[in-house]
């Protein structure tokens, strides 16, 4: 048969549209095919999708499939010149305000806040004298609290937009998918979060979006595909699908960035650096089992030292660091032992190992997690209360032995639930104050995107309200130190909301 870069050709169709274009329908491996097509000027465009298909309709699809590249999808993403940017004035002055010092957790006495450009410019308890009045929007806030927006540190905002049936639908595009993405992104951020680090999948096109203005969203940390080794919390193949070292190919997942099944201290490397490539903060690796993954128990530990080593001596060569998907004594002992500087989960920890994240200036990313879904398979369901019922041992040893704790969602697959981003904040209260909780979400999980070091897209001070940090700002009815609830819903008591100096909602107008 005649091939198409290397990939057997299962159809070959020619047709008039605009031009004369050809598509091929290539197979590429058990679940994935890809679609070609070249436009007369040469430009080739691909689009893969999962599952077999029926040899009969076969021609049909890569027909539907090929015009659909003609004609953009009503669900890709807008194009810039559609997306009008929010109005941004020369300054904007909050009147009135008490604000949240986060690094305390208590509110200041009345003051004015002034920002200009990215920044909070100036911070005074008297009135803020202006020169141009007119060209200044004046907010009052009287009764209100000013607070840094939040930060949600553990996001898979690819797979948290997106259902499993939606992922590995027989039709389901890179680009249908990502634009639910996107779609989200923008609720993330009239939700309050005006940060997200993205531990896991392809949220790099999403992030240009978002930073150059064309869509609304969350500043984003992103760490690329997931590390993760055969059977391992990332390897996520059917049973059908064998290794590429014993005849397989790649799967669905790493076609589209969602994860790299890396063995052997090469193969690491490999998979980190094409992360760092392309443009990640911080790399995340697989170091233990996991939940929602067929392969792995809990219990179990996943790359060997010199494999961990190889990852934080490729991100260290970066400046950057490496954070880890574990739960158990052995797996979070053995991460210590590489060098890596985050802990994601860590719910089944002992007292010990807790003490040593402590000895070691090592910081743990943990989650309010709840129960799996009725619907989960039953090892699912078992696994996850598993990890639920350490929730409370977790926080309390990590409190009693100073760790420094970030908080994080780690939603995902059910995108109603992403509105619990908020919700999930109050629960924090049966380990902490409002206040603490508040200096958690804003301040402390600031410090943990900081340590991407020079790989920090976002040069500036994050998670406060001082003179000189970038303008990301919460306007909330009423005071959040004392009613932490508040939070929990934004609809109603984030009246503004305010990312790099641009307002995005203002419900004072």
């Amino acid at each position: 048969m005649p091939v198409c870069g290397g990939l057997t050709v299962l159809r070959r169709i020619t047709f008039k549209k605009s031009g004369l274009y050809w598509g091929e329908l290539c197979s590429i491996d058990a679940v994935i095919f890809q679609v070609m097509v070249v436009h007369p000027s040469g430009t080739t465009l691909r689009r893969s999708f999962m599952k077999p298909i029926l040899s009969a309709a076969a021609a049909a699809l890569t027909v539907a499939i090929a015009a659909s590249f003609a004609a953009p999808s009503p669900d890709a993403p807008a194009p810039a010149t559609a997306v009008a940017a929010p109005a941004r004035m020369e300054a904007t002055l909050f009147k009135n305000v008490r604000i949240l010092k986060s690094a305390g957790g208590e509110l200041s006495a009345v003051c004015h806040v002034l920002v200009r450009g990215n920044r909070i410019e100036k911070i005074s308890d008297q009135p803020i004298p202006l020169e141009n009045p007119d060209k200044i929007l004046a907010i009052d806030g009287t009764g209100k609290t000013l607070m840094p927006g939040l930060i949600d540190n553990h996001v898979h905002l690819f797979m948290a937009a997106n259902s499993q049936a939606e992922l590995m639908h027989p039709l389901a595009t890179f680009e249908k998918l990502e634009a639910k993405a996107v779609e989200e992104a923008g609720r993330i951020l009239m939700r309050g979060f005006t940060s997200v680090r993205d531990v896991g999948g392809p949220v790099f096109g999403i992030k240009r979006l978002i930073d150059s203005g064309k869509a609304p969203g969350p500043r984003i940390y992103p760490s690329g595909a997931m590390i993760s080794q055969t059977s391992g919390h990332g390897d996520f193949r059917t049973p059908q699908d064998r290794s590429r070292r014993f005849g397989g190919t790649m799967t669905a997942g790493e076609l589209m960035g969602v994860g790299f099944i890396a063995d052997g201290r090469d193969e690491v490397l490999t998979a980190t650096r094409e992360n760092l490539r392309a443009g990640a903060c911080q790399i995340k690796v697989m170091a233990g089992g996991g939940a929602a993954s067929a392969y792995d128990p809990l219990d179990v530990t996943q790359y060997t030292l010199d494999e961990m080593k190889a990852a934080v001596e490729a991100a260290d060569d970066w400046g950057t660091y490496v954070t880890v998907h574990a739960y158990t004594p052995k797996a979070v002992r053995r991460s210590i032992e590489a060098g890596v500087k985050c802990i994601e989960h860590g719910q089944l920890l002992d007292e010990d190992s807790m003490r040593l994240l402590a000895e070691h200036d090592v910081w743990l990313s943990l989650q309010t997690l709840e129960e799996a879904p009725a619907t989960a398979p039953p090892d699912t369901r078992a696994k996850k209360h598993t990890v639920v019922q350490g929730t409370d041992n977790a926080f309390k040893w990590a409190r009693k032995h100073h760790v420094k704790i970030a908080w994080g969602t780690d939603l995902m697959f059910i995108p109603a639930q992403m509105k619990n981003q908020n919700t999930d904040i109050p629960k924090l209260l049966q380990w902490f104050t409002s206040g603490e909780a508040l200096k958690m979400v804003t301040h402390d999980n600031a410090a943990l995107l900081a340590l991407s070091g020079p790989r920090n897209p976002y040069p500036g001070k994050l998670g406060v309200v001082e003179e000189g940090a970038l303008a990301d700002l919460i306007l909330v009815q009423g005071n959040p130190v004392a009613v932490l609830n508040l939070v929990a819903d934004p609809d109603k008591n984030f009246l503004v909301i305010m990312k790099d100096g641009v307002i995005h909602k203002d419900q004072l107008k």
